[in-house]
């Protein structure tokens, strides 16, 4: 996830200039390329880039690390920089998931030891997140804050903790996608789509994760893993299984998608309907209100607009039956109840436009025969609904991949780790989202998620649903986050 922040020194200031002058804009700044073990410095102009600060090291004021994610070899380094530098130059590590304050401690200086993270590609990327240490001096992370707006850049300031703010949000969201994925909830190409047609994301959890590397992400969730626990960190069986075989992304040709030749479609999940498919669409359609009464209006509305006949009481004519289907509420009861459970299909519009809505869930039971889950897609292609097919579990498909992580960031704001704003800003910025998760929320409702994860608490056990107090105290009080 870290990019390579090196830069040229600059010439400009004196070796004297006090701690409140540097860094700034004549500072001079020494970066360290990524480094490998065992590299001869002779042969290596990674390694000659090393003995380059421990020759100069004296002359800057901050020294940038950026070597691979090894605690062993991140320790060697900064001893090496203890002997090389002055005692006031500001030692900064790239490390995107280790502990800062580990490598703080192993030095002479604890006090000008911080995280300095910037975000790949490095040049392009605004986002750089400042991490400070218990041991860091008061003016120690705000000397980098300023060296990064100095470089255009956008700091947002953190404690020391496993992920900071911007690996600790991304990474639990990529790996419940995986198990999303590997419990057959959804079809790959679904859930990635749910994320940029029903969040508006600029890619899906699982090509993300191809872009970032499996090997990479499987690395940075055992450390939030080590740090916190928690089902959340747990690296997914089939994320772990991709990674050992090799099969790490774009890198290796292959990981979720396959990339050496145009993608193979997957084959759908058990029980899932491709999309594929071109079935006939139906002539009659049953609508049922399931709690749902506006929604449900609504639908028939559309389908009736499209001359197709619906029907509300006569259940035997219709060739699809249609839920009106809420996140909540199971669209199994519904289908038991008509009679018919095998031509059951829940709907569940995602966003409205002025229009009418334009992506929606098809929400298919263990009932459901292939037959109408087909019908239900041809159906919402008549209408120019685009769509992806769940199953029926409360969130079901777009809620349960963001929600969890709405939840999160509430969770961080608990432990006062971190601002609206700036969780907001470092999603943004780190993650091209189009809004940050605070935002997201805030537009959603905390009553509405709050409802969705308690529903997804009492159906999985797993306390990492579980909402935050503090989103139920917003929820119940009507209270926004960015407001």
């Amino acid at each position: 996830m870290a990019g390579d922040p090196g830069r040229p020194a600059n010439d400009g200031g004196s070796p004297g200039e006090s701690q409140q002058q540097r860094p700034g804009a004549h500072t001079r700044v020494l970066g360290l390329v990524p480094l490998a073990c065992g590299m001869r410095p002779a042969r290596s102009p990674a390694a000659g880039r090393l003995l380059k600060v421990m020759r100069h090291g004296r002359r800057a004021d901050l020294v940038i690390e950026a070597v691979p994610e090894r605690m062993e070899l991140k320790r060697a380094v900064f001893a090496e920089l203890d002997l090389a530098c002055r005692s006031d130059t500001i030692l900064a590590t790239n490390t995107s998931s280790l502990s800062v304050t580990a490598l703080a401690a192993a030095t002479a200086r604890p006090a000008r030891v911080a995280g300095l993270h910037f975000f790949n590609p490095a040049p392009a990327m605004k986002l750089v997140e400042v991490i400070s240490t218990v041991l860091a001096a008061a003016g120690t992370g705000e000397a980098l804050a300023r060296l990064a707006r100095g470089l255009g850049k956008t700091p947002v300031q953190v404690r020391d903790r496993a992920g900071f703010v911007v690996n600790m949000l991304l990474l639990p969201y990529l790996n419940h996608a995986v198990r999303l994925l590997e419990s057959g909830h959804a079809k790959r190409e679904d859930i990635d789509k749910a994320a940029t047609g029903g969040l508006g994301l600029p890619m899906g959890p699982l090509a993300l994760l191809d872009l970032i590397g499996l090997d990479t992400s499987l690395s940075i969730l055992e450390a939030l893993h080590a740090e916190f626990g928690g089902s959340r960190y747990a690296p997914a069986p089939l994320l772990r299984s991709l990674a050992e075989a090799g099969l790490t992304g774009r890198k290796s040709g292959r990981g979720f998608y396959e990339y050496q030749e145009k993608s193979v479609p997957a084959a759908p999940a058990e029980g899932l309907i491709s999309n594929a498919a071109s079935p006939r669409t139906p002539g009659t359609v049953m609508v049922i209100e399931n709690g749902a009464v506006t929604l449900a209006a609504d639908l028939a509305s559309a389908i009736t607009a499209a001359g197709i006949r619906v029907v509300r009481h006569q259940v035997a004519e219709a060739d699809l039956v249609i839920v009106a289907a809420e996140p909540t509420r199971r669209v199994l009861d519904a289908a038991l109840a008509c009679g018919r459970p095998a031509h059951v299909v829940g709907v569940h519009p995602v966003g409205q436009e002025a229009a009418g809505p334009r992506f929606a869930e098809l929400i298919v039971t263990h009932l459901t025969a292939a037959s109408a889950a087909a019908a239900a897609i041809a159906l919402a292609a008549k209408l120019g609904v685009d769509v992806v097919t769940s199953r029926d579990r409360p969130g079901f498909l777009t809620a349960a991949v963001a929600y969890p992580q709405l939840n999160d960031a509430v969770r961080m704001i608990q432990d006062g780790y971190a601002t609206p704003a700036d969780i907001d800003t470092a999603m943004t910025l780190g993650c091209g989202y189009p809004r940050g998760p605070l935002q997201m929320l805030d537009d959603i409702g905390p009553a509405p998620v709050f409802d969705v994860l308690s529903a997804m608490h009492a159906s999985s056990g797993d306390p990492a649903f579980a909402p935050a107090p503090l989103l139920a105290e917003y929820a119940a009080a009507g209270t926004l986050f960015r407001g």
